[in-house]
């Protein structure tokens, strides 16, 4: 038997682990938690100090016994859990149920699942860090207090399967407010007037800006005339231009938050996803035999962007080789810190910018690889020189009516050479040369158009809005984003949209059950400082007990006044109004997951089910009798139908909307592109600016 005995979380990981340490070492797998609080029950005493009643969870019985057994052959225990509040917890539990030690220096981390990082590890262990478990076991305490006292009286209530909790209750608010912002949103309408302009024999564009003494802003078609029938001929007098040189700074390397952001943007995938697999990346790939497994990238639930001293060194020989001394960036801009950004991590990044993308296609899956490029990429290009932008900005003049034209050109590329961080809007840095122009030089415009406009509602959120939205409240941490979105959609509160979140009824009923009962629960600014005093248990400021203790003295008074006063919701199907088609039996509607549907009373016997007709109040273009409702295909695939149909046949992939076009007067639809959805004619070529 080995000397030394080493826990690990996850199989894969030990794997690796063991091959780095050698034969004297045996190296062991928990696969997570083995001890936890009972499903069953709520297993916190409140009348003790919120003592938590810890038991072996459900199926690890084994796992533990085994962990025992080799324990007690091992002159030295080590547990290596992830170097996070979770891994500290799994460590605590693990040394009380080997009977360790908690002082003795049995604790090793390691950022990094490589032969140095781990070596070095083992140079320095440590003592269990009880101000880092006293913080998980506050959280988890406080989410199984919140969670197991208001779910119940939601199932009792409302509906059984439901469930509240601190951080989803405000992910699923701030859906909710969101939609009532875009119901309640009044479009404003607005002009721009675009002018297409020649120098020499150069064409460039350029917009109204004002009077040549403040910007004006156009609301009406009136004040669009006005500026026009100003205009005195079709030349103006170029009046200022003004030249700038723009430094622009490459992202920092990701955090957990940013990493879900944009691979959401640019991969196209779910945090969930996102998560999975760089905990792969992470525990290690079988890289061939004469690496064998190693784990590609650093720890990736952190909120840091600290780079180490040697990876910032590794990055900077590699930009050198390969783009020369000029891409290297020698002054790092310090990146903003997130609210309540903890520092114990690095960054994510490559264990080594060495193992290029290309140099791992034959061993990485499709989704591995495109995720680990995104990730050396922003790390190599974080490392990278500012790019400089030649910027130039032309008023343009003629009488009282003046233009402006802005142009920008890439100088140096630096950063930009590699990598670009992608936006929300999809907007792109563009270069718009302008002619060589002088105070003084007249330019001849060769058309003026102005175009109508309205101001667009705020968009739904989609996973990375969402993800951000929360970080920048300082609502959750790292390692909670991904599996809030996940429950959300699970307890059908919420359904995607086109990629953006939905609020259904049942998600809108649970809201209002917790602002009527519960308004602590979902005041951000309150679960904010909930996360600040949690930060201050792992700092060794406050004591945990009096954190949950002073919630909890208020938050049972509502949990008794919520069981008592609130009156149980009766989800009735209510008639629809027709018969099944199938057995003759009526329809009624019924709230299922993702909201209303008609299905057959005479369930179980016949199963008929049908979606519902929404209407989205345009009448039919067609028939101008009907109304334009939303349908789905077999595919699930929504489009547009009159709801007289079969008499009338009106059918539309895009989404029509209430007002005319304002050229022809025809049927103007939101369709959706690339940089997000722009509204157009069905009948002539008037289309608006796309809006996300």
């Amino acid at each position: 038997m080995a000397d030394y005995l080493v826990i690990v979380e996850s199989p894969a990981k030990a794997k690796t682990i063991e091959r780095y340490l050698g034969k004297k070492y045996t190296v062991k797998a928990s696969i997570g938690h083995v001890i936890d609080l009972p499903k069953s029950q709520t297993g916190i005493d409140t009348e003790n100090n919120y003592k938590p009643k810890y038991i072996t969870i459900r199926g690890k019985g084994p796992v533990l016994q085994e962990l025992k057994t080799a324990a007690k052959k091992a002159k030295k225990i080590y547990l290596a859990a992830d170097p996070d509040r979770e891994g500290e917890a799994i460590a605590w539990h693990l040394a009380t149920a080997l009977n360790i030690d908690l002082d003795s220096e049995c604790r090793v981390v390691f950022n990094e699942i490589t032969k140095d990082a781990i070596l070095d590890s083992f140079k320095n262990p440590r003592s269990i860090n009880m101000d880092l478990v006293d913080a998980q076991q506050a959280r988890r305490i406080l989410d199984r207090l919140v969670g197991y006292n208001i779910s119940p009286i939601l199932w009792k209530k409302v509906k059984k399967g439901l469930s509240a909790g601190r951080v989803q209750s405000v992910a699923l608010r701030l859906i909710i407010d969101r939609e009532e912002e875009i119901k309640n949103f009044v479009p404003e309408e607005y002009w721009t007037i675009e002018g297409n302009f020649e120098k020499g024999k150069k064409q460039f564009d350029a917009l109204y800006f004002g009077n040549g003494k403040e910007k004006v802003k156009l609301s009406n078609e009136e004040q669009v005339k006005a500026v026009l029938s100003s205009l005195k001929n079709d030349e103006f007098q170029v009046a200022n231009v003004v030249k700038k040189e723009r430094k622009r700074n490459a992202a920092p390397a990701f955090t957990t938050s940013s990493l879900q952001q944009e691979a959401a943007r640019k991969l196209n995938f779910r945090a969930k996803k996102t998560m999975m697999l760089a905990q792969q990346l992470y525990e290690g790939i079988d890289i061939g035999k004469k690496e064998g497994t190693v784990g590609l990238i650093t720890y990736m639930r952190t909120d840091s962007t600290r780079i180490s001293d040697s990876a910032k060194a590794e990055a900077t020989n590699y930009i050198n080789e390969k783009y020369g001394k000029d891409y290297i960036a020698f002054e790092q801009k310090q990146a903003k810190k997130s609210t309540n950004a903890q520092d114990a991590h690095e960054a994510i990044r490559p264990t080594s910018v060495m193992r290029s993308p290309d140099q791992l296609k034959e061993v990485l899956s499709r989704d591995q690889l495109r995720l680990y490029r995104l990730i050396w990429e922003r790390f190599i290009a974080s490392q990278m020189a500012p790019a400089i932008l030649d910027t130039v900005s032309v008023d343009l003049v003629n009488g009282d009516v003046q233009f402006r034209a802005n142009g920008s050109y890439v100088k140096f590329p630096g950063f930009m050479k590699l990598y670009i961080e992608g936006t929300d809007d999809n907007s792109e840095e563009t270069t718009k040369l302008l002619p060589e122009m002088e105070v003084g030089d007249t330019v001849k415009s060769l058309e003026i158009e102005p175009k109508q406009h309205f101001t667009q509602p705020p968009p739904r959120f989609t996973e990375a809005r969402l993800v951000k939205e929360l970080e920048e409240l300082g609502i959750g941490r790292p390692s909670t984003y991904a599996p809030t979105l996940d429950v959300i959609q699970k307890r059908g509160y919420v359904q995607l949209d086109a990629k953006r979140f939905v609020p259904t009824e049942l998600g809108e009923i649970v809201h209002q059950f917790m602002v009527e009962f519960f308004p602590e629960i979902i005041n951000i600014e309150f679960t904010a400082k909930m996360e600040e005093d949690l930060d201050k248990i792992e700092e060794g400021q406050i004591n945990w007990v009096k954190i949950i203790d002073d919630f909890y003295k208020d938050f049972e008074k509502h949990v008794k006044h919520a069981d008592e006063v609130m009156e149980k919701i009766e989800i009735k199907d209510e008639p629809a109004g027709e018969d099944c088609e199938n057995c003759g039996s009526p329809m009624v509607y019924k709230l299922g997951r993702y909201g209303k549907f008609m299905a057959c009373s005479n369930f179980p016997e016949c199963r008929n089910t049908k979606a519902i007709m929404k209407p989205i109040g345009v009448k039919c273009p067609n028939c101008d009798t009907g109304e334009i409702v939303e349908r789905k295909s077999k595919t699930k695939r929504i489009f547009y139908g009159c709801n007289t149909y079969p008499e009338c046949d009106f059918v539309s992939w895009d989404k029509p909307i209430s007002r005319p076009c304002p050229k022809c007067s025809a049927l103007l639809v939101e369709k959706k592109i690339k940089k997000g959805i722009q509204i157009h004619c069905t009948n002539c070529d008037y289309e608006e600016a796309p809006t996300q």
